[in-house]
């Protein structure tokens, strides 16, 4: 059972894990041992997904989904696979937490009075510098 909420729990067998040749360092074994991981979870059809989690998934994630709909997670950063299918489920539990609390609405702020006085001094200032540049009068 991975656990991302007290009230939010998905059942490990709905994912599903995959083995291939992992690269990078790792010597001899990196030719013949299966050690990277790839998660794949069908999460547009999961029902332990609550729909408005699954929204906000679908928008944050939505280069790692599939067109079948399936999430795909992979870690190669450990030199064995358990650690690799671990580190699977850690990804994939972050990412749940950051879609499963909705995202705060921004409340519009003005500007300080202070603020608005002193731009307008500024601009002022910088509009008399401008139009003294320039030939002077010829009287």
């Amino acid at each position: 059972m991975l656990t991302i909420t007290p009230r939010l729990q998905i059942p490990l067998r709905e994912f599903q894990f995959t083995f291939a040749r992992s690269g990078g360092p790792g010597g001899q074994n990196v030719n013949k041992v299966n050690t990277k991981a790839l998660l794949r979870w069908a999460m547009t059809t999961s029902p332990s997904l609550p729909e408005s989690v699954r929204q906000r998934l679908i928008q944050k994630c939505r280069r790692q989904i599939t067109t079948d709909g399936d999430l795909l997670i992979v870690s190669q950063r450990f030199r064995d696979a358990g650690r690799n299918a671990a580190d699977c489920l850690e990804k994939l539990r972050t990412l749940l937490v950051a879609a499963a609390t909705p995202a705060r609405p921004r409340r519009p702020t003005r500007p300080t009075k202070a603020s608005v006085r002193r731009r307008l001094e500024n601009k002022h200032r910088r509009a008399q510098t401008k139009q003294q540049r320039g030939r002077p009068d010829e009287s």
